[in-house]
């Protein structure tokens, strides 16, 4: 039953894609829709998250319902590392697009500059252009690029934008690191804490049909004071989707992971508005191939750092 019932909740959500691409005329706005813009973005802020161990996975028998790839619980062992605090918003971003990024060879890999030359990409699929300015191409508008919003890209876009900041992508452990774990050396259900999420703590389930400013939701804050790290887009890692040790296909759907552990797909945790919260649970892992750009995800950048003298 879980089965059926997740995964159209995960239909319901990539049936969103594909709307958000239709023209605009073939939809009908809501009325009354009225969207967060936002004034201006927060800096590039960074906090520093020190060493120490992440739950990754859940135990068998410890959680209602999970899919195959969420098990078997297991435990990392995190360097330190400094992460952004908000996601990258638009306006950082566009000083990317503005500097050349996109032409910048250095900047990607070369699967991503083959996807680049091959489809004509030179801005986020979620952008348009018109008369020299930026829009955000939203569910029913155009609207005025939001600067305080998150960047919606693929997982190239991402990787090379944070290597022009001379930064990379976090991985899976350290997302769940700078998610779930505290200062105390617990860690949390949630990056707020263990009550279920809501409107105050997040932007999923469907509350919004767009993003909404970066760091808007500060009661869901993880204990680091990293923001948004359920809600608002999916956040995409460096780590390649594959198996944990003890991996064992679900009968019910042996395809349903294994056919996605081929090394060209990447792991994104947290959420979107558009996921159901009842997706929302630590373990629960989402992917994508890296040059897909109609994904609700946008992502952070993070650097390695050195431990603590103390």
């Amino acid at each position: 039953m879980y089965t059926a019932l997740e995964h159209e909740a995960m239909h319901q959500e990539t049936l969103l894609y594909m709307w958000h691409r239709l023209p605009h005329a073939q939809k009908r706005k809501p009325e009354g829709l009225q969207y967060e813009i936002g004034d201006q973005p927060p800096g590039n802020q960074t906090v520093r998250v020190p060493t120490g161990d992440a739950t990754l996975g859940a135990p068998r028998g410890g959680v209602r319902f999970g899919w195959d790839n969420e098990f078997q619980e297991h435990h990392v062992h995190v360097p330190p590392f400094d992460v952004d605090v908000h996601n990258v918003t638009n306006a950082a971003f566009l000083e990317f697009v503005n500097a050349g990024g996109y032409s910048n060879r250095e900047l990607w890999s070369s699967e991503g500059w083959d996807w680049l030359q091959a489809d004509g990409v030179s801005h986020p699929a979620f952008w348009v252009q018109r008369d020299g300015q930026w829009f955000w191409r939203g569910m029913f508008d155009d609207i005025r690029l939001p600067q305080a919003w998150p960047v919606y890209v693929s997982h190239a876009e991402a990787s090379a934008y944070a290597r022009w900041r001379g930064r990379r992508l976090p991985t899976e452990a350290e997302y769940h690191r700078a998610a779930f774990g505290t200062p105390a050396g617990d860690e949390r259900l949630y990056p707020w804490g263990h009550e279920p999420p809501d409107a105050s703590r997040g932007n999923l389930d469907f509350q919004q049909w767009e993003p909404v400013p970066v760091g808007s939701r500060p009661a869901g804050a993880s204990a680091w004071g990293v923001h948004d790290l359920v809600g608002n887009g999916w956040e995409w890692t460096s780590s390649v989707f594959g198996p944990f040790e003890g991996f064992r296909p679900m009968a019910s759907y042996p395809e349903y992971s294994a056919d996605f552990f081929d090394g060209q797909h990447y792991v994104m945790k947290g959420a979107s508005p558009g996921t159901a919260r009842e997706l929302v649970r630590r373990s629960f892992r989402n992917w994508f191939r890296p040059n897909y750009p109609y994904v609700y995800a946008t992502f952070r950048t993070a650097v390695s750092s050195q431990p603590s003298a103390d």
